[in-house]
């Protein structure tokens, strides 16, 4: 079957990426792996012996990150609804973090409060913007309960975002929920891309 003009551009924009060419030389799985490292670099994400749950995990860029930053004392846990080839030194959990399954499946695993909760998910996109943006308003508004949940006193989220209607809400709601509200666009982020992160850290109200 021939490639579309989409498929064509896609590949081609592939081809010209330096960070999709260095991830294939540096044995990582997805250009995304730079993106948390240069989070990591600016706000001392990760560490030894630190427990953290990547949602959205697949291909396990960010979790073959995590799991060598948090070293054999640390505990990562990988989720994603679609099949992730295992990650040496991460567990692997197949399912949809909105359905209350996984979410029991992911508090199964968990031994304490966790340190960090990552998400670099987004959702499956329709092609219609505004319906696109109300979905990934309410996956992150998901994850941010969640989050609440999961993490210790001194714990952090860091998830993807798309700048759009609605956006100021959820930060918004992110400020009132957490101690510290941090936003950055990473160098490694496509140009013209609308995605940035969110870092909350310290949450009010933890249950641990």
């Amino acid at each position: 079957m021939p490639r579309s003009r989409t498929s064509k551009r896609w590949l081609a924009m592939q081809s010209r990426d330096p960070y999709v060419k260095r991830a294939r030389s540096g044995g990582w799985r997805s250009r995304s792996a730079f993106k948390l490292m240069e989070l990591d670099r600016r706000w001392r994400l990760l560490g030894p012996g630190m427990s953290v749950v990547d949602l959205g995990a697949a291909p396990g860029g960010w979790s073959q990150v995590a799991t060598q930053r948090v070293g054999a004392a640390g505990r990562v846990l990988a989720v994603d609804v679609a099949p992730m080839d295992a990650v040496p030194g991460v567990t692997c959990i197949r399912g949809d973090v909105m359905s209350s399954v996984t979410v029991r499946a992911i508090q199964d695993w968990m031994t304490g409060p966790l340190d960090l909760v990552l998400c670099d998910m987004a959702p499956n996109l329709s092609g219609v913007r505004a319906t696109d943006q109300a979905r990934s308003l309410e996956f992150a508004e998901q994850v941010l309960e969640l989050a609440l949940r999961w993490l210790g006193p001194n714990g952090s989220l860091v998830i993807k975002l798309f700048e759009g209607e609605g956006t100021s809400d959820w930060r918004q709601l992110a400020r009132e929920r957490f101690g510290r509200l941090e936003v950055t666009k990473p160098l490694a982020s496509r140009r013209g891309s609308r995605e940035i992160y969110a870092l909350c850290r310290g949450p009010s109200g933890v249950l641990w």
